[in-house]
C-alpha cells in the first residue's frame, strides 16, 4: 500500500463554486498509484467541497442562490461579525456541508460518475487563497 500526500493552493474570486478535479486528477498521476483511494480536505472555516454536477453551471447557481437565502450575510442576530456581514453565515454554510470528500480511483483515474466534478464552494465575498490538503491511499 502506498501513501502520497500534495498539498496545493486554490485562488477564488469570491462567492461561487471551483472546480478542482482536475487538481486531483493531476495530483493522481504524479502519485504514480492506480487503483485506491484520495482524501481531499480544505482546510478552512469558511469555505467547503462539494460534488457537483460539472456539466450545467445554473445547478451550481441554484444551490449557492438556495444557500444565501437559507444563511443570508445580513442576518441581523449575529454576533461573530468581524470580518464583516459575511463572516459567520460563511462558518454556518461550511458546517452545513463538507470540509472533505473521499473519492476512489481505479486505472489511475478517479472515479467520478458522468456529471460529477469535486468544487471548492467558496462562501466569502472576498477572493482567497484556499489551502487543500490531498492524500492518495492505493497501490
Amino acid at each position: 500500500m502506498g501513501v502520497f500526500k500534495k498539498d496545493c493552493e486554490i485562488r477564488t474570486k469570491g462567492k461561487g463554486t471551483y472546480e478542482i478535479t482536475e487538481v486531483v486528477s493531476k495530483g493522481l498521476v504524479e502519485s504514480g498509484l492506480s487503483s485506491g483511494m484520495v482524501s481531499v480536505f480544505v482546510m478552512h472555516t469558511s469555505c467547503s467541497l462539494v460534488l457537483m454536477e460539472n456539466a450545467d453551471p445554473t445547478a451550481r447557481d441554484d444551490l449557492e442562490r438556495f444557500m444565501d437565502d437559507l444563511v443570508p450575510d445580513d442576518y441581523p442576530s449575529f454576533i461573530h461579525t468581524q470580518e464583516g456581514p459575511d463572516d459567520m453565515p460563511s462558518h454556518i454554510k461550511m458546517a452545513l456541508t463538507r470540509t472533505s470528500e473521499s473519492i476512489p480511483f481505479s486505472n489511475s483515474r478517479l472515479q467520478l460518475g458522468t456529471w460529477q466534478g469535486l468544487f471548492i464552494w467558496e462562501h466569502r465575498v472576498a477572493a482567497h487563497s484556499r489551502k487543500l490538503n490531498l492524500t492518495y491511499l492505493g497501490e
